[in-house]
């Protein structure tokens, strides 16, 4: 059987290490470099001995006997000083290894600095060409490691670095010669040899083989259920993470619609793992701490696959070719922005060069602030962005592409065959409404960490009108900073605008989106963790940061309506707030959101993802803003109408509503007696829809349904009215309560929500609730206690705050104080 077999060098050696000069600790008798086996000698377990030559070491030349029929002949070596950064040549002579065959036959090898051999420690990009690390590259820890590797996590793969030698393999032209001794001929240059050992394998025994795809599954049934922790290592080359696979047929099920993901297979089978290795090499499969199973290379090799007690390992994917891609729009034939998603029939995925096969995710890893850009993913699967053209490897024979492009795209999936000698692919994405032709602009309200090119991109490929990218604090860390310039940023075609403004954040007393702002509103934060720094001080309310906002003709909406609830019933009942936002389908935030409209407080609804991690699209929950065409389409006209209420927000299906023809944030007015009025709505969707409702009050008044789900809803009805009221149309999934869930890590609901036709009897719209202006009021005086009793505060005469008051508490209460006494005089006058 063909073997890697250690010289034994002790009769020859003759310095220690301390000839080396540095306080190294070496090696000692037998060891593994690179998974090859060598032998160091030793006088002692403590002291190894070397072949050294050079500077004091009395060793001009040395003979060693081999009498083998070796394929090649290994070195670890390493050479003591170089002089390169003096100006001297790179490949200098350092010696002659000189081979002596039984017939006479010599082969001689030069062994040159930078080549053959190098100096340790290595200087960064100073690494010997011929020669390789006596490490191997390898996977970091996947899921801890030292603090200061956070980042390197990322690239899955550390490359190795000479620890002790360089090792250098020596091809044997002559294998099939008896190889009878190898002579050291050195220079002048001081240099050591550690060790040697020969082959018989015909492989590089450094390795030149690709990585190569491997499908693993498990035999048993409870093991292949646990929640993923396998893991694959080689002693012969490298492997990298394994990553769990999906079921089969998984293409055809478990998904709401092609190009928006599927369920994430977090289970260890079947899974796969993609291995780089000479054939000798030995795979072993660990679950956990626990090795599960130990194959070689070569069997799988050999045969496309091994098995064993508890495990099926097959090589798949092969074959692949250079593929240029290019989607288009089906009208016009020009590139779209989108994004895509390729996979084998067996789920693995080969995404255009540049972008991540797989993300590290919210979904499987509790990441944040990581992994935001460029990508995104949707359950198990990762999507690339791209400009409407990409380019990488894709397998031969049957591959299964995704793309997308929000929700007025039809999105594609396809089964495709690549050929063996293909290299371009073409793909076409088809529009199946265009609601910028009909005054309709879509906008995400809140997103976090992209960069301000990052967010265009990614806007355009989710046809997606306008990004609120917004900067903030999150303890020391400040975000977006770089981002804010005081004005907006326009696509190349103009249909896409990114603005960087604010999201301003107190964890008590709630958050508050800032749009359109040509100044930052200071502090970002204030009031402590983890919005603000450990051991923060309270400076501010969300009050004084929204009239900051008014003040530059800014837009102020309440993110993620109503939490953190304490200060929003101040911002509704002084006027101070544009606009609420709802980016997760719970009855929740509908409730308090019709709360306040009964209450008789007009806030339009806007739509927003807050954007933080990997697994959430831009524009998941986005609103559309209705522009009258005389308008046209800018950052100022988007905001202006959404502070009118002409807003519908959508995760998908889009919503047409009248009532007697007004439109989304009109108010109709009705004689004094009141009298029906003609509701009419419609639904249509990429997603099955199965509810679209009519909401007056709070209450639902009309419906239709669709058990089964479908592409569109129409309802038309008629209500009596008799006092000032307002409507809204909703649609989502059966009984509207219960939505399909899209596959973020949020499983928002797919459901569309206008903002209200508002219905006055009289000269002009007002309601009225006595347990909205209780409930208003409980919230205000709990926010003034808190401010009273629980924010760290400087003492008096310490500091000037930023607003130069004197009385610190009184300038945080006095918002409150406002807010009460407007909802007193409410509360005296009925509402009027």
């Amino acid at each position: 059987m063909p073997s890697y077999k250690p010289i034994n060098l002790g009769k020859w050696c003759n310095v220690g290490a301390k000839w080396i000069g540095e306080d190294i600790s070496f090696p000692i008798g037998k060891l593994s470099l690179r998974g090859l086996p060598f032998l160091i000698t030793a006088n002692d377990e403590l002291n190894p001995r070397f072949l050294g030559f050079g500077e004091n070491s009395y060793l001009d030349s040395i003979e060693i006997k081999i009498s083998s029929n070796p394929n090649w002949v290994i070195f670890a070596h390493r050479l003591l000083n170089s002089h390169t950064i003096e100006e001297e040549k790179i490949g200098r002579l350092i010696a002659t290894y000189q081979f002596l065959f039984r017939d006479g036959t010599e082969a001689s090898s030069s062994i040159r600095e930078r080549f053959e051999i190098g100096v340790l420690p290595v200087e960064w990009g100073r690494i010997a060409m011929l020669a390789v690390p006596d490490t191997l590259d390898e996977i970091p820890d996947r899921d801890g490691g030292p603090w200061e590797q956070i980042g390197q996590r990322q690239t899955e793969v550390q490359p190795a670095l000479p620890r002790y030698f360089y090792l250098w393999a020596w091809k044997n032209p002559f294998p099939d010669r008896e190889l009878i001794s190898l002579s050291i001929i050195p220079r002048n240059r001081p240099f050591m040899i550690a060790a040697i050992t020969t082959s018989t394998y015909a492989e590089d025994p450094f390795g030149r083989e690709p990585h190569t795809p491997i499908k693993i599954t498990l035999k048993d049934k409870e093991r292949a259920d646990k929640p993923f922790d396998l893991l694959v290592s080689v002693d012969r080359g490298i492997a990298t993470f394994p990553y769990p696979l999906t079921d089969d047929n998984m293409h055809e099920k478990d998904r709401i619609l092609p190009g928006w993901g599927k369920p994430y297979q977090g289970r260890n089978s079947p899974a796969y793992s993609e291995v780089a290795a000479q054939p000798s090499a030995t795979i072993t499969l660990n679950q956990g701490k626990e090795e599960i199973a130990s194959v070689r290379w070569d069997k799988v090799l050999e045969k496309g696959g091994t098995e064993t007690d508890t495990v099926i390992i097959e090589i798949i994917d092969q074959h692949k070719n250079w593929v240029h891609v290019e989607v288009v729009d089906d009208e016009t034939g020009k590139p779209v922005p989108c994004r895509v998603h390729f996979e084998s029939p067996d789920g693995i995925p080969y995404q255009p060069h540049g972008h991540h096969n797989h993300l590290i995710s919210d979904t499987d890893m509790g990441t944040w602030h990581i992994d935001v850009g460029g990508d995104v993913r949707l359950g198990h699967t990762t999507y690339a962005y791209i400009d409407g053209t990409c380019q990488g490897w894709l397998p031969r024979g049957k591959v299964f592409v995704e793309a997308s492009k929000g929700f007025e795209y039809e999105p594609i999936y396809k089964e495709l065959a690549i050929q063996p000698g293909q290299r371009e692919l073409t793909l076409r994405l088809k529009r199946w409404v265009d609601m910028n032709s009909a005054g309709w602009y879509s906008g995400d309200s809140h997103v976090h960490f992209l960069s301000t090119l990052g967010a265009s991109l990614e806007a355009q490929c989710e046809d997606l009108n306008v990004v609120n990218l917004l900067q903030s604090q999150w303890g020391n860390l400040f975000t977006n900073t770089e981002d804010f310039i005081g004005r907006p940023v326009f696509s190349q075609d103009g249909r896409t605008i990114v603005y960087t403004s604010q999201e301003n954040r107190q964890h008590m007393l709630g958050h508050l989106i800032l749009l359109g702002l040509k100044n930052p509103v200071m502090p970002w934060c204030s009031d402590g963790p983890g919005e603000a720094k450990a051991g923060g001080t309270m400076e501010t309310t969300l009050s004084y940061w929204a009239d900051a906002c008014h003040e530059q003709g800014g837009t102020v909406i309440l993110p993620h309506f109503p939490n953190p609830n304490c200060e929003p019933p101040a911002l509704i009942a002084t006027g101070r707030v544009d606009a609420v936002e709802m980016l997760i389908h719970h009855i929740y935030n509908h409730i308090e959101y019709y709360r306040y409209l009964n209450g008789g407080y007009r806030l339009p609804l806007v739509g927003g993802t807050d954007k933080m991690t990997s697994d959430v699209p831009v524009g998941l929950y986005r609103t559309y803003v209705n522009i009258p065409s005389d308008e046209g389409f800018n950052y100022g006209s988007w905001c202006k109408n959404l502070r009118l209420g002409r807003t519908f927000i959508s995760s998908g299906p889009m919503l047409r509503f009248t009532v007697d023809g007004a439109q989304i944030g009109d108010t109709l007015q009705l004689s004094g007696s009141g009298g029906t009025v003609e509701v009419e709505a419609e639904a249509q969707s990429i997603f099955p829809i199965h509810t679209l409702e009519i909401v007056q009050d709070g209450r639902v008044v009309a419906d239709t349904m669709e058990k089964d789900g479908t592409r569109k809803l129409h309802l038309r009805t008629r209500i009596h009215v008799e006092d000032d009221t307002w409507l809204i149309a909703r649609v989502g999934g059966p009984d509207y309560t219960r939505p399909i869930l899209h596959h973020d890590c949020w499983k928002r609901g797919v459901m569309a929500h206008t903002s209200p036709i508002y219905i006055t009897v009289n000269d002009d719209w007002q309601m009225y609730s006595a347990k909205t202006m209780s409930y208003m009021l409980t919230l205000l005086h709990g926010g003034i206690e808190y401010i009273q009793s629980r924010p760290r505060q400087y003492h008096p005469g310490t500091v000037i705050h930023h607003h130069g008051e004197e009385d610190h508490l009184a300038y945080l209460e006095r918002p409150f104080r406002e807010a009460i006494e407007a909802v007193k005089h409410r509360m005296d006058n009925e509402g009027k």
